[in-house]
């Protein structure tokens, strides 16, 4: 494995070679994580039915669904360590593997604690995998190619999102446990990184400078802010038409579909737009994912509240990478690990209290609605003030 200290001549000659499909591949793997969110929410309440007898099943099951999540949002610091110190390549290979045995170890467990248990194992390895993905993007392209690639992981994995849950209520008709064998497919992404996809490098342990935390403890912190927008409509939207009396399942997954494909069009976009910076770019996606929410928050209206998701997630698409290469810019091959390890960890720790905050203050604001059209005002206004906090942010980095 090749060794590098403070330079960056491995990254350089990576990109000189425009690894297109070397990116595809780190795209796949970028969408592994999302199996954790979204793939297992069709079966829960099955899940419910099959462990009805162990103590503090309602608690239990649903943990096994944000517990990855939660781990990646603790533990993508330690991941990103380790991916600067022990090569990409090495963490991205032991990570994939590793994430097939944990993710499918529910196909033939039959303690629910042990089946929480394989599940924290896969947040670990899921962010391991997100945190070598993204950085690898980073160390393969530069400039305007790794904006369009950091672009396509918000399309790709919004995309996946929508397939997986498709998968997941399929598979989840045949038994709670179908849906596990979907984890097994990173074992092909593991060999087609360990056979297509470049090592480019590590920084030994004893040559890792500082985190550099004048570049990314701004970013970082706003991303907190930015996981809890960007997992609103996500997260809430169908419990939102949920309240306004819409009970048709296949209501409520179309509103949802068309929204996820607003935040793939909003990643898109961010290919195209992205040499305008952070500074005009970051207010725009608040406000527009602001704007959407005070329209989801104030209406009763099925086609408004469908028109309020699609604005705001048109705003997270856009977003996502906005934020991620704000905080990776500045840094150089040695430190980048650990950088996209912490705002990994900002983003999944947004996501994770997201339902938690909303809860809340929903009571004293009369409801979901009431929380969700809040959420929409103080995005909105945070909007007003980014280019001045992205501005200072700069400078004092410079």
């Amino acid at each position: 494995m090749t060794v590098i200290g403070q330079d960056e001549d491995q990254g350089r000659a990576a990109r000189t070679r425009r690894p297109t499909g070397q990116g595809a591949i780190l795209l796949a793997g970028s969408c592994l994580p999302i199996l954790g969110s979204v793939l297992l929410a069709p079966v829960l309440p099955r899940m419910m039915e099959a462990f009805a007898t162990t103590a503090g099943v309602e608690v239990l099951v649903p943990i096994v669904l944000t517990a990855p999540a939660l781990v990646i949002g603790l533990l993508a610091p330690v991941a990103g360590r380790l991916v600067d110190a022990a090569g990409r390549k090495r963490v991205l290979v032991t990570a994939l593997v590793v994430y097939a045995l944990f993710g499918t170890a529910p196909l033939y467990l039959d303690s629910l604690p042990a089946i929480v248990a394989s599940r924290v194992g896969v947040g670990l390895c899921e962010a391991a995998i997100m945190t070598a993905c993204t950085t690898m993007l980073a160390d393969l392209f530069d400039g305007t190619a790794r904006d369009r690639w950091f672009a396509r992981q918000t399309i790709a994995t919004t995309l996946a999102a929508t397939v997986f849950f498709g998968l997941g209520g399929a598979l989840g008709a045949v038994s709670w446990r179908a849906p596990f064998v979907l984890y097994a497919s990173s074992l092909i992404i593991a060999v087609l990184v360990a056979v297509f996809v470049r090592d480019t490098g590590r920084t030994p342990s004893a040559a890792l400078p500082p985190i550099p935390w004048r570049l990314i403890a701004v970013p970082c912190l706003v991303t907190l802010f930015g996981g809890v927008v960007f997992y609103t409509p996500i997260a809430e939207l169908s419990l939102v038409l949920a309240s306004v009396g819409v009970t048709s399942t296949a209501t409520i997954g179309l509103v949802s579909a068309v929204a996820s494909l607003a935040t793939a069009a909003g990643g898109f976009t961010f290919g195209r737009v992205a040499r305008r910076g952070t500074a005009v770019l970051l207010p725009i996606a608040l406000a527009l994912a602001g704007v959407g929410l005070v329209v989801v928050g104030i209406s009763s209206s099925v086609p408004v509240i469908a028109i309020g998701a699609i604005i705001a997630s048109a705003g997270t698409g856009l977003l996502l990478p906005t934020l991620l290469t704000w905080a990776l810019s500045g840094l150089g091959f040695a430190e980048r690990g650990r950088g996209t390890g912490m705002w990994t960890a900002t983003l999944f720790i947004g996501q994770f209290v997201c339902p938690l905050v909303l809860l809340a203050v929903a009571v004293p604001l009369g409801g979901l609605s009431g929380a969700v059209l809040a959420l929409g005002v103080v995005t909105a206004l945070f909007a007003g003030v980014t280019p001045l906090i992205v501005r200072r942010a700069l400078a004092r980095a410079a």
